[in-house]
């Protein structure tokens, strides 16, 4: 009998703002939810009235929100949210005061920090007066080349407290990837820190920091921030000062805010730049900070003093996330480094240590935790924790029951999915409905996402691009040195006009929750058929011989053959014996047609450095393709292991 894997009581659903959400709506728009997903067809045909209402019910501070909700809402793109709000985004998150924590920091198990509400708040007003030294103002740009700390966070808002854009990249990035990025936008300030940890080991970033400087001839100042030594040594930095040198004359004092009109630039990030420089993606403020308070307070159930980590760097859209929760009057748990140092209880030592609401990560570390055969549930107290989020991968039905065996039993946990492109999530968490085995559970309220087949045509509990029909606050505002639009048209809304597609292969189940199938970029063809990678993922590493894998598509001999890349666990080798196991895990638990032709280990699966696998790049060194930007991988020679592989010759 088809039965979820967890389902919330009924005092855990009537205590929850959505609850109270569907009866505010009830009260001003006399709509009647009886469920989310009555609620889901709301937001998404009353488009106005259901953003005007995350707006009041969040408690959005700003001058407006004005009369028109929506201008030009025919328009994709083109649609403007609150055209005449002005608003400023660092205001919104600085609304908590008092001594309690906004800020707890662990760096791996070497620093451990905390800061108060009114400490952030000192802080950002003597980093404002600094930058405002520099002639920073509205829509400058201010970069963090940062590790996930505190630092970051209140420089961050101090940029943006005055109209300012925010950028940031973490510091294991190499020259030419820094180069790449901040080069484009040309940033006055740049924050930095003395070097971070990982896995237990001090990592200098000052040479890096003095290299890439001289090419960024706009900045006016470089601010060290100290992480491995109280005292960092900037000498050999042009323009470059220690964080306490920068603020020592400054005294903490009142907040002046720069409300600017909500659709101005806010933040700038990143494309994955492994076919080419990356493309620099613009968004707003007011759209950036809505979607934050509407996934935050309803779909992440967010409440006043919940303690909230996402395991993430400053180079991934999550950590922008992750820092809205104050916004929510949440306390941030911050965490830098490995999160396997000293060990894999770390993550969770911290989670019982500080009462941890919201346990955010990937789905990769899940993996690697059930692969470890780790037992959290037994080791740790983890009472509190009553959300456990997923993203940067599709979480596998298998990770769902190690969660649940594992981890926590009474938990929801969201596997969620959307993107650096719109700063937010198109699927994921319903906390007042069931999880099933394997699915996000819900589209998000106020995304008008569905699944078209070839053809354009909407579809259900069948595979097929995942598209959003109707307008949402958090599109791109633009792209950067993009005159006229062109590029930002065609990376979006090219292919079906009128609709955003994602580039998401998916489908819509029958429980109305979702299934991601990988990149439909990265989609298998094999005989004309398309197949999800992530299907193949699913199975492949369900045996435990294999620690993880990759699967492309190769041309050859007129047409496409599937070929798998396994790294096997220590001591482990691929025979034949091996390779049919694999295979027949892979014909029983998909179809004939997902069977690889070939397979192949290797010693080592490239990656970005938020985690995420790299198909495509790996696909382009096997068909002998010139790889246009390895800066942007966390471990760009493990690309060569695919290069003239004699196996794929034949």
């Amino acid at each position: 009998m088809d039965q979820p894997l967890w389902q919330p009581d009924d005092a855990r659903i009537a205590d929850s703002n959505l609850k109270a959400f569907m009866a505010k709506a009830k009260e001003d728009w006399g709509v009647e939810t009886k469920d989310y997903f009555d609620l889901y067809d709301w937001s998404v045909t009353e488009v106005e009235n259901f953003w005007r209402s995350v707006w009041d019910f969040t408690g959005v501070i700003a001058d407006g929100p004005g009369e028109r909700v929506l201008a030009d809402g025919d328009k994709m793109p083109g649609a403007a949210f609150f055209p005449d709000a002005k608003i400023n985004f660092a205001e919104n998150l600085l609304r908590q005061e008092g001594q309690g924590d906004a800020i707890v920091f662990w760096g791996e198990d070497k620093v451990k920090r905390r800061l108060s509400h009114n400490e952030l708040r000192a802080l950002v007003s003597r980093l404002q007066q600094v930058l405002r030294d520099e002639g920073v103002g509205v829509g400058d740009r201010v970069a963090g080349f940062m590790p996930n700390m505190p630092e970051t966070v209140a420089a961050m808002l101090a940029a943006t407290s005055l109209g300012a854009v925010w950028s940031s990249c973490s510091p294991d990035f190499g020259v030419q990837g820094v180069l790449d990025r901040f080069g484009q936008i040309e940033p006055k300030v740049l924050f930095c820190p003395d070097g971070y940890w990982y896995n237990g080991k001090p990592i200098d970033s000052l040479a890096r920091v003095a290299e890439f400087s001289k090419e960024l001839p706009t900045l006016s100042k470089i601010i060290v921030c100290p992480y491995l030594n109280a005292e960092p040594e900037v000498g050999g930095i042009n323009r470059a000062v220690t964080l306490a040198e920068a603020i020592k004359d400054k005294q903490a004092g009142e907040i002046a805010f720069t409300r600017v009109p909500f659709n101005s630039p806010l933040y700038i990030m990143y494309s994955s730049g492994t076919t080419g420089k990356p493309k620099c993606i613009v968004h707003g403020v007011g759209g950036t900070l809505l979607q934050h308070l509407k996934e935050h307070v309803l779909l992440c159930d967010e409440k006043p003093d919940d303690r909230v980590f996402y395991f993430t760097t400053c180079g991934w859209m999550m950590w922008n996330w992750l820092v809205s929760a104050l916004a929510a009057r949440s306390t941030l748990l911050l965490y830098d480094g490995s999160p396997f140092a000293p060990s894999h209880r770390i993550l969770f030592d911290y989670a019982e240590a500080e009462g941890m609401t919201l346990f955010g990560t990937s789905a990769k570390y899940i993996e690697a935790l059930r692969n470890a055969e780790a037992d959290p549930k037994s080791t740790h107290d983890l009472s509190k924790v009553r959300l456990i989020t997923s993203t940067g991968s599709p979480l596998v039905a298998e990770s769902f029951d190690y969660v649940y065996q594992h981890i926590k039993k009474d938990v929801c946990l969201s596997s969620i999915s959307g993107g650096t492109d719109i700063i937010a999530c198109f699927v994921a968490g319903n906390p007042i409905g069931p999880v099933w085995r394997g699915e996000i559970q819900a589209r998000c309220l106020g995304m008008a996402a569905d699944v078209y087949n070839d053809d354009g045509q909407r579809v259900r509990e069948e595979k097929g691009e995942l598209v959003c029909t109707r307008p949402f606050p958090s599109m791109p505002i633009y792209f950067w040195n993009d005159e006229g639009g062109e590029r930002y048209r065609a990376a979006y809304f090219e292919r079906y006009p009128g609709a955003w597609c994602q580039g998401d292969f998916a489908e819509i189940t029958r429980h109305g929750g979702v299934i991601i199938y990988g990149r439909s970029d990265a989609t298998l063809n094999p005989g004309g058929v398309r197949i999800g990678t992530a299907e193949i993922y699913r199975q492949v590493e369900k045996l435990p011989q294999v620690e993880e894998s990759l699967v492309i598509g190769q041309d050859w001999q007129g047409d496409v053959r599937v070929v798998l890349f396994v790294r096997l666990k220590e001591g482990v080798t691929l025979d034949e014996e091996l390779i049919k196991a694999i295979k027949t895990q892979i014909r029983t638990g998909c179809t004939p047609r997902h069977v690889p032709a070939k397979v192949i280990q290797v010693a080592d699966i490239p990656r970005t450095k938020s985690g995420k696998i790299v198909e495509l790049a790996v696909r382009d060194i096997v068909h002998g393709r010139q790889i246009k930007n390895k800066e942007a991988l966390a471990n760009p020679e493990a690309l060569e292991l695919y290069r003239d592989l004699e196996e794929l010759s034949r």
